[in-house]
């Protein structure tokens, strides 16, 4: 895959059946994981640790910082935040794919310096089953 532009990797949350692009995000980062299921025993070959396949808890993170474009993007992103609302949430990496699904906000930080814009830093935690398209 050759070098992609940051800019073009777009988080999106579910608007009532469209995908609204949270806007301003300068920075943005997605993360897979998945925890493994240790069966390691005392016959176990050579002591080597032995791990049970498709057993382990996955999850995905992803989190942001930038500019809100609007009131309205703020007024969205905060709200299901202190609501504690689990909304469908996309990610588009270019070249791979779109990764789509049901995510909570577990962080919402603003910021900023008296002569410039107010900033904002975003993470979201995978609260269910994950689907990915590929481009």
């Amino acid at each position: 895959m050759a070098a992609q532009k940051g800019k073009d990797l777009l988080l999106k949350v579910d608007n009532g059946g469209s995908w609204l692009t949270v806007a301003g995000l300068r920075s943005r980062r997605l993360a897979f994981n998945a925890e493994t299921v240790d069966v390691t025993d005392a016959d176990s070959s050579g002591r080597w640790r032995e791990l049970l396949a498709g057993a382990g808890v996955q999850r995905a993170s992803i989190s942001g910082a930038g500019i809100f474009k609007d009131q309205a993007s703020d007024l969205l992103v905060r709200s299901t935040f202190f609501a504690g609302t689990i909304l469908s949430w996309q990610v588009l990496v270019p070249g791979f794919g779109t990764i789509s699904g049901p995510f909570q906000i577990t962080a919402l930080e603003y910021s900023g310096e008296h002569d410039g814009e107010i900033r904002f830093e975003l993470a979201l935690e995978s609260a269910g089953s994950l689907s990915f398209g590929a481009l």
